[in-house]
């Protein structure tokens, strides 16, 4: 019994760690791609516009991963999905770099577009498969989260990063070469994951659609979607705010990448907390609570008057918004029914990504004014979507007609 036990425990830390290499990898070159492309597009002299558009070209079609991501749940191996899209990547990304100097820019941009297209399932795609690593236990579980939302901050930290130094020492393309490489050392990795047969018939996978509107339907789910979209969409106000804030600060514009690096650390520390100490609370309500801390967190950080305590609250944000973030992949592995768990994972990763990317883009548009004024708005969205997730749950409770997921596919 004992040997059976050591041996079940040493096959979860064995997928565990093949996991975590995965996703870093994969994560790694989704985060630093957007990077890359734009250097290789400035550095070669070409406009800014089509610079901005071609970084466009692999970031916006994330949106559309939802409309890929059931062949997640309907495949008889999920771990060949993920593998093909680490492998689609890589080659999309990569003949993108070799055609540009030598092709019209729609060329490029067609590729980069494919490339887009897969990146939700090197993302929440790869996240989904955790549930049968991590076993059944739920300590287990949750300390394997904080492994995922670590190696989303490796993943973002490492890919431009790297592009940044490869690109100093040689050039843009051949950090974008070495991306795209990582995705086939990453779909390799896939490959040696742990099996988990489909939990239901192809037939019963709902369409995409169907998907979200169960998951519209569903109190804990829906909690989920909106309030991950929110405190995505609000804490992308921060390197934004970082950098006009630096004047007000007493400090040298350079200052702003200590308190975005700051940021980061804190999320890794975050991180770091939950496999140590994993979250013991459901998932539903713990969101909330969370989020509220989160935007706490950003008003501290827009009230901050000297350089040291906006570095403390940069760093706290980035404690808190782990949490929260390890509290949502938690919801969608809990709350989701297994025949649509992969498409739950990439539908809230992708939406986060583009609300992360309109919370920046709102950032700028809002900065002008004060230089603290995206914070204060951001703190105040939070708030607002904590209250509306609290009436939301207390309503539930009180109609009395709450129903699983699973009951809402049939």
């Amino acid at each position: 019994m004992a040997q059976d036990s050591s041996s079940a425990t040493q096959e979860v830390t064995g997928g565990l760690a093949r996991y975590v290499l995965a996703a870093t990898l994969a994560r790694s070159s989704d985060g630093g791609a957007v990077v890359a492309i734009v250097l290789l597009a400035t550095t070669s002299g070409a406009s800014g516009w089509l610079a901005g558009i071609l970084g466009a070209c692999i970031t916006a079609p994330h949106l559309l991963g939802p409309l890929v991501a059931r062949s997640l749940d309907t495949a008889k191996d999920g771990r060949t999905v993920i593998a093909w899209a680490c492998v689609i990547h890589g080659v999309t990304l990569a003949a993108a770099v070799l055609l540009f100097p030598v092709t019209p820019p729609l060329v490029p941009g067609l590729l980069l577009i494919a490339s887009g297209l897969v990146g939700p399932l090197l993302t929440g795609g790869i996240s989904s498969r955790l549930t049968a690593i991590a076993g059944p236990d739920r300590t287990s579980q949750r300390r394997a989260q904080g492994w995922d939302v670590a190696t989303y901050g490796i993943g973002g930290t490492i890919g431009p990063s790297l592009v940044a130094a490869v690109s100093a020492w040689v050039n843009p393309a051949t950090a974008a070469l070495i991306l795209s490489g990582a995705t086939f050392g990453a779909a390799a990795v896939v490959r040696l994951l742990p099996y988990a047969p489909p939990a239901t018939v192809a037939a019963e996978v709902p369409r995409p659609g169907r998907t979200l509107l169960m998951m519209v339907s569903s109190g804990p789910l829906r909690r989920t979607l909106y309030m991950t979209v929110v405190v995505a969409l609000s804490v992308a106000s921060l390197p934004i705010t970082a950098v006009a804030s630096t004047g007000e600060l007493g400090v040298v514009p350079a200052a702003a990448g200590v308190m975005t690096a700051v940021y980061g650390l804190g999320g890794l520390l975050g991180s770091a907390g939950v496999m140590i100490r994993p979250l013991r609370t459901d998932a539903d309500p713990l969101m909330t609570w969370l989020a509220a801390a989160v935007g706490i967190a950003l008003c501290g950080a827009a009230i901050a008057r000297t350089f040291p305590t906006a570095i403390a609250a940069f760093a706290i944000a980035g404690v808190l918004n782990s949490y929260f973030f390890a509290s949502t992949l938690a919801a969608r592995s809990e709350y989701s029914p297994p025949g649509a768990r992969g498409q739950v994972f990439v539908w809230i990763g992708a939406l986060k990504i583009t609300a992360g990317s309109a919370g920046t883009a709102l950032a700028g548009a809002f900065i002008a004014p004060a230089a603290q004024l995206p914070l204060y708005l951001a703190s105040g969205l939070t708030v607002v979507a904590v209250v509306v997730s609290v009436m939301d749950r207390r309503g539930e409770r009180l109609g009395g007609c709450r129903r699983s997921p699973r009951q809402r596919l049939r």
